[in-house]
This record gives structure tokens, C-alpha cells and sequence, in this order.
């Protein structure tokens, strides 16, 4: 009787096994991306001489959306906006929570002195430098603009240190991922598109705050810089990043598939 016993727990145990392995060796597809165009309506971005960061942003982003949709079609790409509007930060990380997105990417451009020039990929994390924390002061400022900000942020204050800080700890989950595409973004705009390449960075931003995904934001160059607000503004220079964007995804999802 004992051994009928055993032999059945046995058969138990290992059919609860072969399930499990059957069910982890299910195929991991990357099946959903959201795009995210910063700023928009009443929140313009930084400055160029001649252009704004919000109107350049979302043509950059929605030609990295067409990209996508044309050479990937088992990808379901998702906008946080199409057109020249206004979404808070937090509704932004809220649409890529809702349609259970495998990537939020945030595009942006950056400002500073009229000699700075490059790209940054920044994913959620402290910041490494006072440079990182200036930029993602600057980027969060957008939370000012909002209505009942302090209560939809916790009580977050743009102009603390501490804030940021503690903003830190939602993505640390996905960080790996985070890196692994910022690391190929940064690839592609040095080794394809030409770009100065700044690295990849960490710093604490809102936007990607409460996405429950590996999650980055992408500082395409300044626009506060001639030559490169010439070559962002330009025909050809969008379709360069945007494709440099594109491939890494595209990089991604084959990676993180076969490693699945």
C-alpha cells in the first residue's frame, strides 16, 4: 500500500513538472510597443532657434511607429499621441499599462549650450551625475502644468532631489531590459545613423515612473544646437533616427525571443 502510495505521489509530482516546463518553454513573443511623442499642446518642450522639441518629437515618433507597423506586423505599436495635445505624464505610463505593452519608448530632444551636442537612452534609475538629474528635472517640470500634480504623484516636488530618488525604485524589475534596449539604441545611432553617442544613462523620470515594463527615454540630440536642430528638423535626418530606433527594436525582439 505504501508503495501504490509513493508511485502515485511520485506520478503526481512529476506530471506538476512536466507542466510547469511545458508551460516556461511557452514562446515569448514581444507583441505590443508604445510610442510616446513628449510633451505636445500647451507643453512645447525645449527650444530650438526655429523649432519646438514637441513638434519634432512626434514626427520622429510616428515614423518609428510606421517603421514598425510596415516590417513587423505581429507588432501592435500604440501611440500616447498622434497630434499636437496635451497628456499628462502619468496617463502617458497609464496607456502603456493598459494595453499591457512588452516596451514603452519615450522620445524627446534635448537642450543645453549651444556646443553640447549627441544622444542620451535613459532608463529609470538614480542618477549617476548632476547632468542626468538636470535632465530629468527638466522633463518632470512638465508635471507643473497639471492639475492636482501632488496628489496623482504623491506629493512629488520637481525641484527635490529626494523626489527623484524615491521615483526610482518602480522600474527596477525591468531594468535589465531597460538597458539591454538603450544599449542597442546607443549602437545604432553611433555605429549606423553617425551621431556623437552620450551613452546610456540612468535618472529618475515621471514618465517612466509607473510603466510596468522595461521602459526608456530617448534624448534624440539638441535642439538648442545649430547643426543638429538643422539635421532633426531635416527629411533625411528624422528618417536616419527613426530607423536607428526601429533596428534596435527590431534587434530586441529577435533577442529576447530566441533567449525565451
Amino acid at each position: 500500500m505504501k508503495n501504490i502510495v509513493a508511485v502515485s505521489f511520485l506520478a503526481v509530482v512529476l506530471l506538476l513538472f512536466s507542466s510547469s516546463k511545458l508551460e516556461f518553454k511557452r514562446d515569448y513573443k514581444v507583441r505590443t510597443v508604445v510610442i510616446d511623442a513628449g510633451h505636445g499642446g500647451k507643453d512645447v518642450g525645449c527650444n530650438g532657434k526655429y523649432s519646438q522639441e514637441a513638434d519634432v518629437a512626434l514626427s520622429l515618433a510616428l515614423q518609428v511607429g510606421k517603421l514598425i507597423q510596415q516590417n513587423l506586423p505581429d507588432v501592435k505599436v500604440v501611440y500616447t499621441r498622434k497630434d499636437d495635445h496635451f497628456v499628462e505624464l502619468i496617463d502617458r505610463a497609464g496607456i502603456a499599462n493598459k494595453n499591457d505593452a512588452d516596451l514603452f519608448i519615450s522620445i524627446h530632444l534635448n537642450s543645453g549650450p549651444a556646443t553640447a551636442y549627441g544622444t542620451e537612452t535613459y532608463t529609470m534609475g538614480i542618477q549617476k551625475s548632476e547632468g542626468n538629474l538636470l535632465v530629468a528635472k527638466r522633463e518632470n517640470s512638465v508635471v507643473l502644468q497639471e492639475e492636482n500634480y501632488k496628489e496623482n504623484y504623491n506629493g512629488f516636488d520637481p525641484n527635490s532631489p529626494q523626489s527623484h530618488i524615491l521615483f526610482t525604485l518602480h522600474q527596477s524589475a525591468y531594468i535589465d531590459n531597460s538597458l539591454r534596449f538603450a544599449g542597442k539604441v546607443e549602437d545604432e545611432f553611433r555605429t549606423k545613423v553617425g551621431r556623437k553617442s552620450r551613452g546610456v544613462k540612468q535618472a529618475p523620470f515621471l514618465v517612466l515612473w509607473k510603466s510596468y515594463m522595461p521602459s526608456v527615454l530617448i534624448e534624440c540630440g539638441f535642439l538648442t544646437n545649430p547643426t543638429e536642430e538643422k539635421f532633426l528638423n531635416d527629411k533625411t535626418g528624422q528618417t536616419y533616427m527613426a530607423s536607428g530606433i526601429y533596428r534596435a527594436f527590431k534587434e530586441y525582439k529577435k533577442e529576447l525571443e530566441v533567449m525565451n
